[in-house]
């Protein structure tokens, strides 16, 4: 085997187990960026190489490419799937990027004619309308529910195929037969999840498209970004006007508070004594209290913010005392009032809305 084989092997041997470490860590860590980066770096470098020494001709056919080169027929596809994962701002130049190389990866197998008839029919339709391409092209639900349901079925059986064709690594490397078989398989795959990438892709152009303009900045928010790089913002919230001193010695401030002139240069506080200033120190940044629990409930009782009475207490009939004629005399006429409202007014006869 030549040396740029040699290293084209190493290459692509090591961006995949790259790519295979990127799967047990998560896509929002900078290990995971970096790993990623790493992968694609490497894959482009395979690119390069096998372009330099021709490892893929267009005057030839599937067999005239070694069992070993075939592998590498799926650079671009792993090309397209990395740059996809990158996160920026701007996504519409990484989705451009991933769509040219998944393109290249399909146009690769389409000159070896190794794409099947359903392939093929998916790869015209993509040529005919790269961006408006979709896997559902009917819009009745029944015909894209089976689209959907068939398609599932076929790469759970692709991935079973493959599963069951790399189980024996030893067979693989006497007999040139099963690794062809392998690699066809792995390429079918391949293929089968670019078709679905290139969907995603399309519909993220649109949701791109349709995404409203980033407004331009606002100047608060400038003079906002200029305060915080000049310390004057911190994370503790103030509602004080003046800095604290503490602040304003940080940031260089520390000299003469009033100039020749008596001109004030910074602002300063006015203390009776240096004791008032050693008792503050150690001062609670919060109001003390300044009256007891009790203290406080008294003076509501003489505001009159207190309620008193209701509870059990309140459903207590008070006892008249039997010596007390005159109270004796207002319970019994009191209770006559009563029995003759009752008599006058019977229970029921208010209700007259109900009645036939």
């Amino acid at each position: 085997m030549t040396e740029a084989g040699v290293n084209i092997r190493t290459l692509f041997a090591s961006a995949k187990d790259l790519r295979r470490q990127l799967e047990s860590l998560q896509s929002t860590t900078q290990t995971y960026q970096e790993n990623l980066q790493k992968a694609i770096s490497t894959l482009e470098e395979c690119r390069k190489l096998a372009d330099k020494v021709s490892l893929f001709s267009p005057n030839e056919t599937e067999e005239d490419i070694p069992s070993g080169d075939l592998q590498y027929l799926s650079i671009d596809y792993f090309l397209g799937d990395l740059i996809a994962k990158k996160i920026a701002t701007d996504r519409k130049p990484l989705l451009q990027n991933a769509q040219e190389a998944y393109e290249r990866y399909l146009g690769l197998l389409d000159t070896y004619s190794m794409l099947s008839k359903s392939d093929k029919k998916l790869y015209d339709r993509y040529l005919e309308s790269r961006n408006g391409f979709t896997l559902l092209a009917s819009s009745d639900m029944s015909i894209r529910r089976d689209t959907k349901i068939a398609r599932f079925q076929q790469e759970k059986d692709l991935k079973q195929k493959l599963e069951y064709l790399s189980q024996n690594s030893s067979a693989l490397e006497n007999d040139d037969s099963a690794l062809r078989a392998l690699y066809h398989a792995e390429l079918s795959l391949y293929t089968h999840q670019t078709f679905y990438a290139l969907d995603l892709i399309t519909q993220e152009f649109k949701m791109i498209a349709s995404a409203p303009p980033t407004p331009p900045p606002d100047p608060s928010a400038l003079e906002r970004d200029y305060r915080s790089r000049t310390g004057i913002i911190t994370d503790i919230y103030s509602t004080r006007l003046d800095a604290p001193i503490s602040q304003l010695m940080r940031n260089g401030n520390a000299g003469p508070i009033l100039s020749k002139e008596g001109k004030p240069l910074k602002p300063f506080l006015l203390l009776d004594n240096r004791q008032r200033l050693r008792d503050g120190v150690f001062r609670p940044d919060h109001s003390l209290p300044t009256m007891t629990i009790d203290e406080y409930l008294a003076e509501e009782k003489r505001r009159g913010g207190i309620i008193e009475g209701g509870g059990e207490q309140s459903g207590i009939q008070p006892v008249v005392n039997e010596d007390d004629f005159d109270a004796a005399d207002n319970e019994t006429m009191k209770a006559r009032s009563w029995d003759d409202f009752k008599e006058d007014n019977p229970k029921g006869s208010g209700n007259t809305l109900n009645r036939g």
